[in-house]
C-alpha cells in the first residue's frame, strides 16, 4: 500500500491560539503551567486531523512555541554563553530570551528559512562550543502521540543543515560584548560571513554524538522513523560539507536507531543522486512541486532497501492540485517501487493556512481553486486510493478536482487585455529615471532643506489595542465607515503631532489604517482576493495572512493619497509617502502558477507607478517604496541569480520610474545580507535606502563602503524586534561607527524597521533617545 506521512503541520492554530498563549505568557496573563497544557491541546487536535485525514505517519516535533531551528539549538545544547545557561534541561525563560532578547541580552539572529517568509533563530557557534543533550522536548512530544494512537514520526533538522544555517561568532560576541544580526534576508541563502578564524563544520565531530544519542533515545521510546530535514542541500554546497555528508550519516546509522528519512525540499538535488542512494539511510524525500524533473534521475537504479518519498502536493502555496498531473507524476515511480513508494506534501505545511473549511466569505467558483492544509491533506488521500485501488475507487474526487482545474483555467476574472497591453507597451527605457543620482540629489537638497543626518521612521507606529477593535469592528459591521474613518484620522493626528514633538525631520502617517503592508494594497488591487483565516507564522507570534494573486493585477482607484494629503496637512514638514513595492507585494502573496512570477511583477509595478503619480501630482515629494522581501526571492541556485535580479530590479525600476528629479524614493530592505547582490541593489537606483544594522553593530555597511554604494543609506540604529530601548550613547557609538564607513552627507537616522508591533512605551523613549543621539553625532562630526 502507499504509504501516505506528513513532513510537517501548521503549528499556529484554527483560530492562531499559538500566538495567542505565547503572548499571554509574555505579558504575564497566564503562567509556564498554563502555556504548556495550550500547547498539548494544540499538539493533539493537529495530531487528530492528520490521522482523520488519512496520514500514516504523522510528523511529531514540528510544533514549537517560537521556532524549530530554537528548538534544535536547545536540544543540542548550543546555548550562547551570555544568557548563563548552567547547564541541564533549558528553561522556558532561556528559550525565550534567545528568541527576543532580555533586559540585559539582546536577542538571537533571526534570517530567512531558505526562499520562504518564514524566519528562524540563527544558531551561533564559537571554536571551543560544546553540546550535550539539553532538551527533553522531542522524547515528551513522542510520548504524548504514542499515548494517544498516533504513529509517530519525529522531525529533526539534520547536521548539515543545522550547522550550515548557524553563524561563527568570536567569543566575545557570543559572551553579549557586541551587537548581533537579525536579518530575514538570507545571507547567500545560509551562506553566512564567517565572524572568526574557524569553520563551523569542524564542529561536526562535536554535534554528532549528540544527533546519536538522541536517536537511540527514540529507538528505545519505540519509534520506527524518524524524518531528518537536510534542506540545505538543495543550495551550493561547497565540496567539503557534501563529504561531510557520507561522514555524518554513516555515524548515525550505526547501532540501534529508528530508519531515517532523510528530507530535502524546496529545490532540486539531482546533482546529488548518486551520493544520496548510496547513503545509509531508509528513505528519501524529493520536492517534485519544484523540480520534478529530478523524479527520473532517482528512479534510475534506486536502491531496493529504500523508500523513495515523492512530494507532489505544494506545501507553499494555496491551489488546488491536478490530480491527474500528480497521477501521471507518481505512475513511473508506483510501477518502479510499489510499495515503497510514498507520497507526501512537497515540504511542511507550516508555510500554508490550516483549513479552507473556515472560510465563509470565498465565493464558490474561487474556493473550489483553493487547497489549504487540511485539504492537500485530503488530496494525499485520494492519490493514494487512486494508485492502490484504482481511479475508479476515487472517480468522485478526481472528477471534482477536474472541474475545478477547468475552471480556473477558463474563468474570464483571470485575464484583463488592458493590463497585458500596458505590458507590450513596456519599452527598454522603461525603468530608467530622468537624471542620474547626483542631479537628483541637487534637487532634492534644494527642495527639502535636511539637516545633517536627517531623522525619520520606516513608516508604521504601533497598532494599539483600540486600532485593531476598531478595525475588527468596521469589518463586523459594528463600527460605521465614518466612524472608522474618524478614528484613523485622529490616530494620524496623534502620531504626527508626537513625531513634531520629538523632532523628527520626515515624518510619516504612521499607518494605523493598514492592517498589513501586503494585504492593504492588495484589498485595492485587481486580481487579488483574501481570506479571513489563511494565516501563516512568520516568526515567533508574527503571523501574516498573505493576499491571493489570481488573476492580472491593476490598480482601479488610488490607494493611499487621501492619508497622505491629510497628514501632510498637519506639519509644514515633508510628509513621506508610504507604499509597499512589487517583488515584496509578490513574495508575500500566494502566487498564481500559471504564468511567469516575473510577469505578475511587472504587473504590479505598473499599478504602483500608478500611485506613485497620484501621489506626486497630491504634493508628497518623499516616497518609500518598501522591499523587504527583494532578496528573499533570490532563486536557490546561484545559476538562477542574474535572471531573477534582473527582473526584481527592473519591477522596482518600473514603480519609481515617473518620479522627477527633486522627488526622492527611498526604500527599504529590513534583515539582508547585501555583499553579493550590491550590484541589483544599486541597479535599483532608489535615491535613500534603509537598512537594518543595528544588530551587527554596523557590521553590514562594509559591504556598502567597499561595493561604493553611490546613493544615500538609513543604517537602522536601533532593533525594533526586542522590547528592549536602547540608550542614546549606543546610537551616538553606531552612527559613529557608520560614518566611518559612509560619508556623512549620506547618512539618514532610522529604527531597524517598522513600530506596528511595539507598545507607545517601548517607542517614545527610544525615538526619543534616537533624535538626542543625531543631535549628539551632528554637533560631534559638525
Amino acid at each position: 500500500m502507499t504509504r501516505v506521512h506528513n513532513l510537517g503541520f501548521p503549528r499556529i492554530g484554527h483560530k492562531r491560539e499559538l500566538k495567542k498563549a505565547t503572548e499571554a505568557y509574555w505579558s504575564g496573563e497566564i503562567d509556564g503551567a498554563e502555556l504548556e497544557a495550550r500547547g498539548a491541546q494544540l499538539r493533539e487536535r493537529h495530531w487528530r486531523i492528520q490521522q482523520t485525514c488519512g496520514v500514516d505517519l504523522v510528523p511529531v516535533g514540528d510544533f514549537t512555541f517560537y521556532d524549530q531551528m530554537l528548538d534544535m539549538s536547545c536540544t543540542l545544547g548550543a546555548i550562547p554563553p551570555r544568557y548563563d545557561f548552567a547547564g541541564g534541561e533549558v528553561d522556558r525563560d532561556t528559550f525565550f530570551a534567545m528568541a527576543r532578547g532580555s533586559k540585559t541580552q539582546p536577542a538571537m539572529e533571526m534570517t530567512k528559512w531558505f526562499d520562504t517568509n518564514y524566519h528562524y533563530i540563527v544558531p551561533e557557534f564559537h571554536e571551543d562550543m560544546e553540546f550535550r543533550l539539553s532538551s527533553e522536548r522531542i522524547f515528551a512530544q513522542v510520548k504524548e502521540a504514542q499515548a494517544l494512537g498516533v504513529k509517530a514520526k519525529p522531525v529533526l533538522v539534520g547536521p548539515l543543515t543545522y550547522l550550515w544555517l548557524g553563524k561563527e561568532k568570536d567569543l566575545d560576541i557570543a559572551h553579549g560584548e557586541a551587537g548581533h544580526r537579525h536579518d530575514e534576508g538570507c545571507a547567500g541563502h545560509g551562506e553566512a560571513p564567517r565572524h572568526s578564524g574557524f569553520d563551523r563544520l569542524s564542529l561536526l565531530p562535536k554535534v554528532l554524538p549528540v544527533y546519536a544519542e538522541i536517536l537511540a533515545k527514540l529507538a528505545a521510546a519505540g519509534v520506527e522513523w524518524v524524518q531528518m530535514d537536510e534542506p540545505a542541500l538543495v543550495l551550493d554546497l561547497p565540496q567539503e560539507w557534501l563529504d561531510a555528508l557520507d561522514t555524518a550519516y554513516a555515524q548515525l546509522t550505526q547501532g540501534k536507531t529508528p530508519k531515517i528519512l532523510l528530507a530535502t525540499y524546496f529545490e532540486s538535488v539531482a546533482d546529488h543522486a548518486a551520493r544520496l542512494k548510496a547513503l545509509p539511510v531508509a528513505g528519501l524525500h524529493l520536492d517534485l512541486r519544484r523540480t520534478p524533473a529530478q523524479r527520473d534521475v532517482f528512479l534510475q537504479n534506486y536502491p531496493a532497501d529504500k523508500i523513495l518519498s515523492l512530494g507532489v502536493v505544494d506545501g507553499r502555496n494555496v491551489w488546488r492540485t491536478d490530480l491527474d498531473a500528480a497521477l501521471e507524476l507518481l505512475a513511473p515511480a508506483h510501477k518502479a517501487l510499489g510499495d515503497r513508494l510514498w507520497i507526501a506534501p512537497s515540504c511542511s505545511l507550516m508555510h500554508s493556512p490550516v483549513d479552507l473549511a473556515q472560510e465563509t466569505e470565498l465565493d464558490d467558483e474561487l474556493k473550489s481553486w483553493l487547497a489549504f492544509s487540511v485539504q492537500k491533506l485530503d488530496e494525499l488521500s485520494v492519490l493514494a486510493r487512486a494508485i492502490d485501488k484504482g481511479e475508479s475507487a476515487v472517480a468522485q474526487e478526481l472528477e471534482a478536482a477536474r472541474k475545478a482545474v477547468a475552471s480556473r483555467k477558463s474563468s474570464p476574472r483571470i485575464h484583463n487585455a488592458a493590463v497585458n497591453a500596458r505590458l507590450q507597451e513596456l519599452g527598454n527605457d522603461d525603468g530608467q529615471r530622468h537624471s542620474p543620482f547626483p542631479a537628483r540629489a541637487q534637487a532634492q537638497a534644494a527642495r527639502f532643506k535636511l539637516p545633517p543626518f536627517p531623522t525619520t521612521t520606516i513608516g508604521s507606529f504601533p497598532q494599539t489595542p483600540e486600532i485593531r477593535k476598531a478595525r475588527l469592528q468596521n469589518r463586523k459591521g459594528e463600527l460605521s465607515d465614518a466612524k472608522y474613518h474618524k478614528m484613523m484620522e485622529a490616530e494620524v493626528a496623534l502620531v504626527v503631532k508626537e513625531q513634531e514633538r520629538l523632532g523628527l525631520d520626515v515624518p510619516v502617517h504612521g499607518e494605523p489604517e493598514r492592517n498589513d503592508m501586503v494585504e492593504y494594497f492588495g484589498e485595492q488591487l485587481a486580481g487579488f482576493a483574501f481570506t479571513r483565516h489563511g494565516w501563516v507564522q512568520s516568526y515567533g507570534s508574527r503571523y501574516v495572512k498573505p493576499p491571493l494573486i489570481f488573476g492580472d493585477v491593476s490598480r482601479p482607484h488610488p490607494m493611499t493619497v487621501e492619508w497622505a494629503k491629510y497628514a501632510q496637512s498637519l506639519t509644514s514638514k515633508p510628509m513621506k509617502g508610504m507604499l509597499t513595492g512589487p517583488v515584496t507585494i509578490l513574495q508575500w502573496s500566494f502566487v498564481r502558477d500559471d504564468q511567469p512570477r516575473e510577469r505578475t511583477a511587472l504587473q504590479i509595478a505598473l499599478a504602483i507607478r500608478d500611485e506613485v503619480k497620484d501621489l506626486i501630482d497630491a504634493g508628497i515629494g518623499i516616497i518609500q517604496i518598501d522591499e523587504p522581501a527583494y532578496r528573499e526571492g533570490l532563486p536557490l541556485k546561484r545559476k538562477d541569480w542574474d535572471k531573477y535580479l534582473g527582473w526584481a530590479s527592473r519591477a522596482f525600476r518600473i514603480s519609481a520610474q515617473i518620479a522627477p528629479d527633486d522627488v526622492q524614493i527611498h526604500t527599504h530592505m529590513c534583515y539582508s545580507e547585501f555583499n553579493d547582490i550590491l550590484p541589483a541593489i544599486a541597479a535599483m537606483d532608489a535615491d535613500v535606502i534603509t537598512i537594518e544594522t543595528s544588530r551587527s553593530q554596523m557590521e553590514l555597511l562594509d559591504a556598502f563602503a567597499t561595493f561604493n554604494y553611490p546613493n544615500e543609506i538609513g543604517p537602522g540604529v536601533y532593533d525594533i524586534h526586542s522590547p528592549r530601548v536602547p540608550s542614546v550613547e549606543e546610537m551616538v557609538q553606531l552612527m559613529e561607527k557608520a560614518a566611518k564607513v559612509v560619508p556623512a552627507e549620506r547618512l539618514w537616522v532610522n529604527p531597524d524597521c517598522g513600530l506596528k508591533t511595539r507598545k507607545w512605551a517601548e517607542v517614545t523613549p527610544a525615538l526619543e533617545n534616537m533624535v538626542k543621539a543625531t543631535q549628539e553625532i551632528r554637533q560631534r562630526l559638525a
